[in-house]
């Protein structure tokens, strides 16, 4: 492997030839003048930050970028490859997976970057959440993706959960997706029954109604406000109906009815 000076040399001497400094170089259309200015060992941060905001950048300059040992120490020049559309695969996975947590989630969110980036640095944030403090869940539950709030909806800390029930990524599917899973906590069921807006929501209430964890007075006022052959399906796939509470509530329902008549 050519030392940084002896690569240095080399970029120097391509760039001379070129008749351009290393900053006129970065605004160059020709790949060789862009692939040398990248090669510097000494070239800033600033200048290969401001480069990578070009969305024409040839693959093989992106990818000597990424050889630029010396240059790739920086967290931000990391996330900026990992993140660019161009990024050859085999330059883009290895820089994510060197991430710190919350540049996975911003490579996750990335608008522009390719869908299985984004979807690799959500498979590292989910690997990551068991080794991450509360504090860190948190800040994280309120701003990640969906994929990853919705596994955040299950963590059994109540300030994690309830964070992620606030993401403005959340969707519906996502809390449907949720409530639907074995290791859905009594805390978030309960925290969903009480919500604002998803439990106003026909099919996060249906999805509670299926769900054994949800108190039975609570999934009464939610059954009252299903269509009645929408409800007796519901029903009939639900862990509530042979929920003994369920049924007495349901049965106290209707002697309250009766006395009303």
């Amino acid at each position: 492997m050519p030392s940084d000076d002896s690569t240095r040399t080399q970029s120097l001497a391509v760039l001379a030839a070129l008749a351009l400094p290393v900053d006129a170089a970065l605004d160059s259309v020709t790949a060789e003048a862009l692939k040398a200015a990248v090669s510097d060992p000494t070239l800033e941060e600033d200048l290969a930050l401001a480069l990578l905001k070009r969305h024409d950048l040839p693959r093989e300059v992106l990818e000597q970028l990424g050889n630029n040992s010396g240059l790739m120490q920086s967290r931000k020049l990391k996330l900026a490859v990992a993140q660019h559309p161009r990024t050859p695969r085999h330059v883009s996975l290895p820089q994510g997976r060197q991430l710190f947590t919350f540049d996975l989630m911003q490579l996750a969110l990335a608008p522009l970057a390719p869908a299985d980036i984004k979807q690799a640095a959500e498979e590292a944030l989910l690997r990551r959440l068991q080794s991450v403090s509360v504090g860190e869940k948190i800040s994280l539950a309120r701003r990640c993706s969906p994929r990853v709030a919705t596994a955040l909806l299950l963590d059994p800390e109540p300030s994690v959960m309830r964070a992620a029930l606030e993401n403005p990524s959340l969707t519906e599917a996502c809390v449907v997706q949720a409530l639907a899973r074995r290791d859905a906590t009594p805390a978030f069921v309960d925290a969903v029954c009480r919500h604002a807006t998803w439990s106003l929501r026909q099919a996060v209430r249906i999805a509670l109604l299926r769900n054994e964890n949800t108190p039975p007075a609570r999934a009464l006022e939610l059954a009252r406000a299903l269509p009645a052959a929408l409800l007796e399906d519901v029903l009939e796939r639900s862990t509530l109906s042979g929920n003994t509470r369920f049924d007495r509530a349901k049965e106290d329902q209707g002697q309250e009815t009766e006395a009303r008549r």
